[in-house]
C-alpha cells in the first residue's frame, strides 16, 4: 500500500507527523484530495478541518485556521497559526468566540475591526461545524 508522510505544524507545535493514504483539505479554491504521488502544488487553506486517513482506515479530523500546504509526491506539509485535534477542541469558547465576533460585526466601528470579526467569525463557525460533524458520526 501506498502512503504519504503528513506533518501539520502550527506556531506552537507539531500537531501531526504520520503517513496517511488520503489528506483533504479546503483551499481558496475549494476542497482537495491529497493522494501519494499527488503533483507538486502550494496553496493557501481556509480556516476549516483537515482530514487524514490513515494507512488503517482511522481517519483523523482535524481544524486549522488557516494556512498553506505544500504538496510533493511523497510529503504533505501544512503550516498554520493554529492547528488542533478535532477532539480537543472547545465548544463553549467556540460558541462565545462566533458569539462576540458577531456582535462585533453588528456594532460596525471600522472597517479594520470588521474585518478582524468577520475572519475570528469564520474560524469560530469553522470549529463549530467541525464539532458538529464528529458528534454525527458518534
Amino acid at each position: 500500500m501506498s502512503t504519504i508522510r503528513v506533518d501539520v505544524v502550527s506556531a506552537e507545535a507539531s500537531v501531526f507527523h504520520g503517513e496517511a493514504k488520503l489528506v483533504v483539505a479546503t483551499g481558496e479554491m475549494g476542497e482537495l484530495g491529497i493522494a501519494p504521488r499527488h503533483a507538486p502544488l502550494i496553496t493557501r487553506l481556509k480556516p476549516g478541518q483537515v482530514r487524514v486517513i490513515q494507512p488503517n482506515d482511522e481517519e483523523l479530523f482535524l481544524y486549522v485556521s488557516g494556512g498553506i500546504m505544500e504538496v510533493q509526491p511523497s510529503v504533505v506539509t501544512i503550516l498554520t497559526d493554529t492547528a488542533v485535534r478535532a477532539a480537543d477542541l472547545d465548544e463553549a469558547a467556540a460558541k462565545q468566540a462566533k458569539e462576540d465576533a458577531e456582535k462585533a460585526i453588528a456594532n460596525r466601528t471600522d472597517a479594520i475591526e470588521i474585518a478582524e470579526a468577520q475572519a475570528r467569525l469564520a474560524e469560530a463557525a469553522a470549529q463549530l461545524q467541525l464539532i458538529n460533524k464528529l458528534r454525527g458520526k458518534h
